[in-house]
């Protein structure tokens, strides 16, 4: 009995999981235009997505906002959590700054878009030539994701400890050496999760990047909310189905990649 309701449960969680994944993939090879009637398989969706430029246009500022938080938060949160965890901070101090970083984490989104907006309008205030667009929600995405990298990557140094870098120092390694050759190497894999944690994160973010837009920077999560009045056309159930199957290719090239590392 126990053994059934253990398979009950990870069937219904996994239909929670994967039929609207699923439903969103077949609505894109439906003939139909409206509604949910299915009148033949049909390929025209993905053809016209194509040639769809407001859509292929919020795809375009999604990926580029996405590629350089991505890598702006990676860059600022691995030396965060490389200054957090290697520097010999006093007791009081570290836990404050601990406390600093990870509280974003479990910040509600709307509040950091609310705080953007106010410190965007102190900078236009100042600088007649500020305007919002791509490079603010940059910013804005960034304040979150350096959190979550912070994080990640500070959990993969706390699993190192310092015996290594101890030892490389004990063998004469310079601080560019013990930092190339002992830190980075066995740091990749948290740097590696963090930078894919952030790049979803960007993507899927709303708040931030609505509350932060300008003229012309118009996300797909932006772009498909506005859709949301006049009715979700099967461009983006198309658009949809090619980022959930990219989306499970990289899953599968990870695991596979870090199975050849193992």
């Amino acid at each position: 009995m126990r053994g059934r309701l253990l398979v009950l449960a990870v069937a219904l969680g996994l239909a929670l999981l994967y039929l609207p994944l699923l439903a969103v993939a077949l609505y894109s090879v439906n003939a139909a235009r409206v509604g949910l009637i299915w009148q033949g398989f049909a390929l025209d969706w993905y053809t016209r997505l194509l040639h769809h430029p407001a859509i292929l246009d919020a795809a375009r500022n999604t990926l580029i906002l996405a590629l350089l938080s991505t890598a702006i938060s990676t860059l600022l949160g691995t030396l965060l959590a490389l200054g957090l965890e290697r520097y010999p901070w006093p007791r009081r101090p570290r836990r404050l700054l601990e406390t600093l970083v990870d509280l974003p984490v479990v910040t509600p989104d709307l509040v950091f878009a609310a705080a953007l907006v106010v410190a965007f309008a102190l900078v236009r205030g100042l600088w007649a030539g500020f305007e919002l667009g791509l490079p603010t929600m940059i910013i804005g995405h960034v304040t979150f994701q350096l959190s979550f990298v912070a994080l990640v990557v500070r959990s993969r140094l706390a699993l190192i400890g310092p015996t290594l870098s101890e030892a490389a120092r004990d063998l004469y390694a310079s601080s560019g050496q013990l930092f190339w050759r002992v830190t980075l190497p066995l740091l990749w894999p948290g740097i590696a999760a963090g930078a894919l944690l952030a790049f979803t994160l960007s993507l899927d973010d709303f708040a931030i990047s609505f509350f932060t837009a300008g003229p012309g920077s118009d996300t797909l999560a932006i772009y498909i909310y506005a859709s949301l009045r006049r009715g979700l056309s099967p461009e983006l159930h198309a658009l949809s189905t090619l980022i959930l199957l990219a989306s499970v290719a990289l899953v599968l090239g990870l695991q596979r990649l870090a199975q050849k590392e193992s």
